[in-house]
């Protein structure tokens, strides 16, 4: 935070100062200074008005809320059901406030994810608007695409990796203890055989909801269906967004965490991100396609260099390189090679 603003000759002690000048706060010089809005303070200026109708962010968030829900009301199926092998009948209503199971949980991961950020460019006194969050009722299995925030450029290094990494922190905080709830309310389902299940969908476990599996559970034997709460299923959600957030590349939370640390060198880490998710896309998982070509018409867009920030020489300290190896863990627990992948049965080993 910028100290007060140096006292006029008119100050009264005791009082806030009253300059006889009017001075504003220079993010650009550090200081309070007075005479016109450089262009860069006048970006600043301007993006300070950014996300300035409540309403709106409110209104998205609503949506968001109800199409999650309604998503979620498959997996709270499912979870009664177990995957169709049970024989159940569940009031329509009842499925839709079971959907709660996953929505709930998924939205306060990416609420936390993006209020990270947001509180992060508040201390820095960074321009930014509220989440907007981003329903999808016809084509995502999870009825969302996410959320984002608009923000201006951090003004130094230090600023750049704190807001990068607020968001994945902040966000994986609260993941934790709901993917302990969501894997420990889970069950097993011994099954005489492999039973065909038409149009299927698999979700790749990432590797943290297989460690809490392998605590809570062992090591499932053949034939046995592992039924998956609905609150797993919005920390999976939240694990994937974890990841694919921490790629380093350009404009993501992993590129400005990489830029922050070693500068312009970032772009070769981009290239390598672009190029490691063409390799899934088309190697290992079909499911990475959609995030592969969204990153390349981002690169596109922004250039392979981020952004310039200032102080470059200055180094960020050993704290914040602690917490950038920190990230590599986190990307490393959310991380799943294989995200989505159809499956023609279940209980199959």
């Amino acid at each position: 935070m910028p100290p007060l603003p140096p006292a006029g000759p008119d100050s009264v002690p005791g009082r806030p100062a009253q300059p006889s000048i009017p001075v504003r706060w220079s993010d650009q010089d550090n200081a309070w200074v007075t005479g016109p809005l450089t262009p860069a303070d006048a970006d600043l200026d301007r993006g300070a008005r950014v996300g300035s109708r409540p309403w709106v962010h409110l209104l998205l968030f609503v949506l968001t809320f109800l199409t999650m829900t309604w998503a979620g009301s498959s997996f709270f199926l499912n979870y009664i059901t177990a995957v169709g092998t049970r024989r159940v009948v569940i009031a329509p209503a009842t499925a839709l406030l079971g959907g709660l199971w996953f929505s709930v949980p998924a939205l306060l991961i990416l609420g936390a994810h993006e209020f990270g950020h947001y509180f992060a460019c508040r201390y820095y006194r960074i321009p930014a608007s509220l989440p907007y969050f981003v329903p999808a009722p016809a084509f995502s299995i999870v009825g969302t695409l996410g959320a984002v925030i608009r923000m201006a450029l951090p003004r130094t290094r230090k600023a750049l990796f704190d807001v990068g990494i607020a968001g994945p922190i902040a966000g994986f905080v609260v993941l934790l203890p709901l993917a302990v709830y969501g894997v420990s309310h889970s069950y097993v389902v011994r099954l005489p055989r492999a039973l065909p299940l038409r149009g299927g969908l698999e979700l790749g476990d990432p590797l943290l909801l297989t460690l809490l599996q392998k605590a809570f559970f062992g090591t499932l034997p053949d034939h046995a269906l592992f039924v998956m709460h609905p609150t797993g299923f919005g920390v999976w959600f939240g694990l994937l967004a974890t990841a694919l957030n921490l790629f380093p590349a350009g404009q993501l939370d992993g590129g400005h965490i990489v830029h922050a640390i070693i500068g312009r060198a970032s772009r070769y880490v981009t290239i390598a991100s672009i190029l490691v998710l063409l390799t899934l896309a088309v190697f290992v998982s079909s499911s990475w396609a959609v995030w592969s070509v969204l990153l390349v018409l981002m690169t596109y867009a922004f250039g392979l260099d981020h952004p310039a920030v200032g102080e470059e020489h200055l180094p960020i300290g050993k704290a914040r390189l602690a917490l950038g190896v920190f990230a590599i863990v986190m990307f490393a627990l959310s991380f799943t090679p294989v995200p989505i992948s159809p499956v023609d049965f279940i209980g199959r080993r």
